[in-house]
């Protein structure tokens, strides 16, 4: 039993490698570290402003059905 606790223990030491890495390198250079969050914060935009204009898009072309008994509930 105690050599599977030490296997979970070496997993995570080996998944935690990058965020190692990023810890040590936010004590030389915090632009660089903090480089990976700005890169996935303009990613979420980039997406949300695809998801706009596709929902937009879908708008424009009155296909939805919005009369106000669209659904049986109401």
């Amino acid at each position: 039993m105690k050599d599977f606790f030490n296997a979970i223990e070496d997993l995570f030491d080996v998944l935690f490698i990058p965020f190692d890495t990023l810890a040590e390198l936010e004590l030389e250079n915090w632009f660089a570290a903090n480089a990976v969050s700005w890169l996935f914060i303009l990613i979420g935009f980039a997406a949300l402003v695809y998801w706009m204009l596709q929902l937009k898009k879908y708008s424009a072309t009155d296909k939805e059905d919005k009369s106000i008994t669209a659904h049986s509930y109401l």
